[in-house]
């Protein structure tokens, strides 16, 4: 794509560096605010990306962003629950309807090169600028304040002035990294192997189709995603002490293996590529995540383990907020340090409650049912897919106080951020969730 002018401004309101889920949606709603958005990727779209299962969730937030309709038009791989399965065969399966009324019933798998491109394509519509190929090689400061940046592209250096740089850049990011803002979390230190696969048969498939499975074996889990009607994604997550290089292909095709409904489901696939691929350290946080003139959003200030799919609704979510109170802010400078305020709040509480979650899984043995029991939500005579909470949680209620919620806060080994403050309006079913309470306390108060 050849350089322009227009392409190379001096100056935007806000420069977002990375396109991906984050950045896309902070660029889709600063440009439908009539902001002046300048984005910069690294890589040339369509790129590859692992990541590809997505909560319900998100569905409503492509609805806020206007996306919703292009999404539906791609074609994608409709899902309805996960299924968790052990090495015996028994599963338990998490629907997703059982959340109650007014929540979106499905979700879809994405390949997440076509899915990022189309949000990346969406933003360009709605007036954002995108650079591809671009490499971010310095943030511009003055003083503590973030006012620009300077890129290469196409072998040629821009400087870019801005009153807002948003970080979207994942684990590439240029502020964390520039700040020393990382920290890496010892207990959740995993690897991942994985592998695409073609020729999938859903016939094949001992569960429901198109639903994603979680298969625990000795030391992690397996994925089985399906990301079009014919290929599958499945990827093996171990702890980092039982991983061996030199038996990456073995160790994925033990694990594998040794999962039977994963295993009947994979019967006459092939692979895409000769070699598995091997993702490593891959859990990190940051305990501030915006300052002056900057934001950080999605994997750049935060990421944990993909196990409970979170990561793109995690991503879109943190990237409407940056982009709401940076709209705001452009309007009213004076009100930056409040408004960053509770925008570290609001994204720590979502992603702090996301990661109780998988400590809930991993402290006990792979199994979150465990958990539950143990805390008093669940026993051995009950179906845990019968509570609405919990549905409700590993469908990406990750903001409210609902009962599961408070009892993972509850456990302070979990805590991962220093304190803050929470924020509880769930940014997608805040509505229902009021109007939910209301009945419930109407209701007590007649009994």
């Amino acid at each position: 794509m050849a350089s322009s002018p227009d392409q190379h401004p001096d100056s935007v309101d806000v420069v977002v560096i990375g396109s991906g889920p984050g950045g896309a949606s902070t660029a889709i709603k600063l440009a439908q605010a009539g902001r002046s958005v300048l984005v910069l990727e690294r890589r040339k779209l369509p790129r590859f990306h692992i990541g590809e299962s997505l909560l319900p969730p998100t569905m409503r937030m492509f609805e806020l962003m206007g996306v919703l309709d292009r999404i539906k038009e791609q074609g994608y791989v409709p899902k309805y629950g996960a299924e968790f399965s052990g090495p015996t065969g028994k599963f338990g399966r998490i629907p997703f309807d059982g959340q109650g009324p007014g929540r979106y019933p499905s979700t879809v798998q994405v390949e997440r090169a076509h899915f990022d491109n189309v949000l990346a394509e969406f933003a360009q519509e709605c007036g954002a600028t995108l650079v591809q190929e671009a490499t971010v090689h310095e943030i511009l400061w003055e003083g503590e304040r973030a006012v620009g940046v300077c890129y290469e592209h196409e072998g040629k250096s821009y400087t870019v002035r801005s009153t807002y740089v948003v970080d979207a850049g994942g684990r590439a990011s240029k502020i964390a990294q520039t700040k020393g803002l990382r920290r890496y979390i010892d207990q959740l230190r995993m690897i991942a192997v994985f592998q695409h696969y073609n020729n999938l048969d859903e016939s094949k498939n001992p569960g429901w189709e198109g639903d994603i499975q979680i298969g625990r074996h000795e030391t992690g889990w397996v994925w089985a995603i399906p990301i079009w009607k014919d290929t599958i994604s499945v990827g093996s997550v171990m702890r980092k002490e039982s991983f061996k290089a030199d038996q990456a292909e073995e160790l994925f095709a033990k694990h594998v293996a040794s999962l039977p409904r994963i295993a009947d489901r994979l019967q006459g696939t092939t692979p895409l590529s000769e070699d598995v691929h091997v993702e490593t350290d891959y859990c990190y946080y940051s305990d501030t995540i915006a300052g002056p003139g900057w934001f950080l959003v999605g994997d750049a200030a935060a990421f944990f383990d993909p196990i409970f799919s979170a990561g793109v609704l995690l991503a879109t979510t943190s990237g409407v907020r940056a982009a709401e109170t940076i709209d705001t802010l452009l309007g009213a400078p004076e009100r930056e340090v409040d408004l960053q305020h509770r925008y570290e709040n609001f994204y720590k509480t979502g992603y702090d409650t996301y990661s109780r979650v998988i400590h809930a899984y991993y402290d006990y043995d792979f199994n979150l049912r465990k958990w539950l029991v143990t805390v008093g939500m669940d026993s051995p005579e009950a179906r845990w897919n019968d509570d609405k909470y919990v549905v409700r949680l590993l469908s990406g209620d990750f903001w409210s106080d609902s009962p599961v919620n408070q009892a993972l806060r509850a456990e302070s080994k979990w805590n991962t951020f220093a304190p803050f403050e929470r924020d509880l309006e769930c940014p997608y079913y805040g509505d229902l969730n009021a109007a939910e309470a209301a009945e419930e306390a109407a209701a007590a108060a007649v009994s």
